[in-house]
């Protein structure tokens, strides 16, 4: 079902362009202005400057962020800054984290998974699954940057199913007692290793392995469906017999049921004027039980630390939302009621919290398009709670992480979760592996 491709990967040459810390970045969708400006200040052939390129002044059609990246890159190569591994690899990657909001003296996890290149399929093939919607901006802005560089400078990441554990117990077997190609802490504090794995016999296990598995995109919708359009384009241009490289995109693959898979939830902030408690208390407390836990400047930090854990505590049983509003001295806590949940036989995307938080919550409390655009977003509860605060936004809205479990669902129906979802944790780094296709 899922056709791997072992590739010969670009990746930097450290001893020509220094440590590897200083050249890779996050995913360019979690950057804002400011850590564009920082990553690109921080080396001369930091990847952003691929990746994510700075506008200027002046920029046309034939000189822009995305020809200057293809030019760079050609740049890079023949500098010797990048380089081609020699042999076909699959490479071991480990990311040991301490998850975020855990606190200094919390015990690590340990992601474990393998970048390669995947044969790209159709999303309604059956054997690489969505489960979130896309938006058009960002996939044209990835599609310029892919015609320009002809290359995938960040993986898409996916999952799939191996509840033995067989593909990452080889590729450890194999890479145990071997120097990681790259070992290092990343700006989040992460621990980052990777190994390419050559044998011909083992590259050719794990391809046989991986055939009979879907795929479960956890992040990089866009690129993946970047990756499809830049398909058809080549395609419309020439077709050459065989598969070519354009016909496959990179990705980390990691086994779902991964102990050091972590999913963190997706809290929204609303920016535009919100209704008084006692007017929030009218509109939801028909389909709510509320919870309050009032505060005073004293007891914030302990009363916050009671919410937090109920909301966690009674989420585990029951659709659970927090709200917190700007200038009220309470933190609340809406338990769904009985007789509004999903019953079981409604379809995954409906049961989802994220999903009854939209329709019951946002729905009513922002009711205009655009109220709901204005929404901010965050994967930390206590900055939410911050924002509403200290007035970045005018109310938090949280909600606890969708489970592994569900995304699969949602998947294997067919069916594409609200915006903002699921925020997989750690995101993998920008720059480690390139897929370089062809030169222009």
């Amino acid at each position: 079902m899922s056709q791997i491709l072992p590739f010969q990967g670009t990746l930097y040459d450290t001893a020509v362009v220094g440590n590897i810390e200083k050249l890779v970045a996050p995913p360019y969708d979690i950057i804002d202005a400011a850590g564009q400006q920082a990553l690109h200040d921080r080396h001369p052939q930091n990847i952003i400057r691929l990746e994510l390129g700075l506008d200027r002044a002046g920029d046309h059609a034939t000189d822009n962020r995305y020809t200057r990246a293809g030019i760079a890159l050609r740049e890079w190569i023949k500098s010797g800054a990048l380089k081609r591994d020699r042999e076909p690899a699959i490479y071991y990657h480990t990311i040991e984290y301490r998850p975020p909001s855990s606190g200094l003296g919390a015990p690590t996890k340990l992601l474990r998974g393998f970048l390669t290149v995947v044969k790209l399929e159709a999303l309604d093939s059956g054997h690489i699954y969505p489960h979130e919607n896309t938006r058009a901006a960002a996939k044209t802005d990835r599609l310029n940057l892919i015609e320009a560089c002809r290359a995938n400078f960040s993986p898409i990441w996916s999952l799939y199913s191996d509840p033995q554990g067989a593909i990452i117990g080889l590729l450890e077997t194999v890479t145990k007692g071997t120097p990681a190609r790259y070992d290092f802490q990343d700006d989040a504090g992460c621990r980052e290793r990777l190994w390419a794995v050559t044998d011909p016999a083992v590259l050719k296990q794990i391809v046989d392995q991986m055939q009979s598995k879907p795929l479960f995109i956890a992040d990089g919708h866009h690129r993946y469906e970047t990756a499809l359009n830049y398909q058809k384009l080549r395609r419309q241009a020439g077709s050459p017999a065989g598969l070519q490289p354009y016909d496959g995109v990179l990705m980390l693959l990691a086994p779902l049921e991964d102990p050091g898979l972590t999913v963190l939830p997706t809290h929204r902030v609303t920016t535009t004027p919100l209704p008084p408690y006692d007017r929030v208390k009218a509109l939801l407390g028909d389909t709510f039980d509320f919870q309050e836990f009032p505060y005073t400047a004293e007891t914030k930090d302990g009363v916050r630390a009671q919410f937090l854990n109920a909301l966690r505590t009674n989420g585990r049983t029951a659709p659970v939302f927090g709200i917190a509003l700007k200038g009220d001295s309470r933190y609340l806590a809406l338990t769904l009621k009985p007789a509004h949940r999903p019953s079981p036989q409604a379809s995954p995307r409906t049961k989802l919290d994220v999903s009854l938080l939209q329709q019951l919550i946002v729905a009513k409390l922002c009711p205009t398009q655009q109220e709901q655009e204005a929404i901010l977003y965050t994967k930390d509860d206590h900055e939410a709670l911050n924002w509403a605060a200290q007035g970045t936004g005018t109310g938090a809205l949280l909600l606890n992480a969708t489970k592994v479990g569900e995304i699969q669902a949602v998947a294997t129906a067919g069916e594409r979760m609200p915006h903002k979802s699921t925020y997989f944790y750690p995101k993998p780094l920008t720059g480690l592996v390139i897929n370089v296709m062809d030169t222009v």
